[in-house]
């Protein structure tokens, strides 16, 4: 990896996380076509660098975020699931399910998913802000985030369907998606960080200044995905998105087929 390499991975990270189209997915495509090697060092900078886009959130919405412990708890909550899935089954599914094919596949389905999302829960009564949402609504959303463990389906993107399931308003499942990034993002994160050193990996100085502006571009750009997708959420709903999802997901499914094969470099 080089600079100009990890800036790309950073902006790409940045505008990805928080929209529902597949950071991991995002990542593991612009890895492969930007002929980023796929090893271990980029694995942990692809993660490592959510914490600036965690950061977002926090500066985005600093009052909301440290309103009370209640908050706390019910992101807590939400958050269990993804630490007893990615527990046990993070390695299976890095081994398993890490490829351009699979996110490909999962862009396309939940593509599918987000053209329908809006009309399936139109008529539902719903929760307009953050402190409403109960405990075993939180406990849900979180199941719902689960999904995201396949590369190509999008952790916002669960998250707020998961949300919207649970009568949430689509401002208010995308917010909340945001919040619970926080803690997620950041066990991640440490998870990955355990791992790398566990194996008895050091960083060299030229890593950890890609860490470093790797960090700060994604703050950057994830401040400005943040703003621009809540407004542009709030008037016209989820299906430019699933339009996206489903042009980018074909062609690499023909990419795949009748041109090349797709394969993680």
């Amino acid at each position: 990896m080089n600079t100009i390499q990890a800036i790309i991975l950073a902006i790409i990270e940045g505008i990805t996380e928080f929209l529902p189209i597949s950071s991991t997915g995002h990542l593991i495509l612009g890895s492969t076509y930007f002929g980023i090697e796929h090893d271990e060092f980029t694995k942990l900078f692809t993660v490592f660098i959510q914490l600036g886009a965690i950061l977002s959130v926090v500066v985005l919405y600093f009052k909301r975020f440290f309103q009370s412990f209640d908050f706390y708890f019910k992101l807590l909550v939400a958050f269990i699931p993804a630490v007893v899935f990615g527990l046990l089954f993070s390695k299976k599914i890095d081994t398993l399910l890490e490829s351009p094919l699979t996110v490909a596949v999962s862009l396309l389905i939940g593509g599918i998913v987000l053209l329908k999302v809006d009309d399936w829960f139109a008529d539902a009564e719903v929760v307009q802000t953050s402190n409403e949402i109960s405990y075993l609504q939180a406990f849900k959303i979180g199941l719902f985030q689960c999904l995201a463990m396949v590369p190509g389906v999008s952790r916002s993107g669960a998250s707020i369907v998961g949300g919207m399931s649970q009568k949430l308003s689509r401002t208010t499942a995308a917010e909340f998606s945001f919040f619970l990034a926080v803690p997620t993002m950041l066990g991640a994160t440490a998870k990955k960080c355990y791992d790398y050193y566990k194996d008895g990996l050091v960083l060299s100085h030229d890593q950890i200044n890609f860490l470093i502006i790797g960090n700060v571009v994604a703050f950057i750009v994830a401040l400005i995905a943040i703003k621009s997708f809540i407004g542009f959420l709030s008037k016209h709903g989820f299906k430019v998105f699933g339009f996206y999802r489903i042009i980018v997901g074909v062609a690499l499914l023909i990419i795949h087929f009748f041109i090349h094969p797709l394969t993680v470099i």
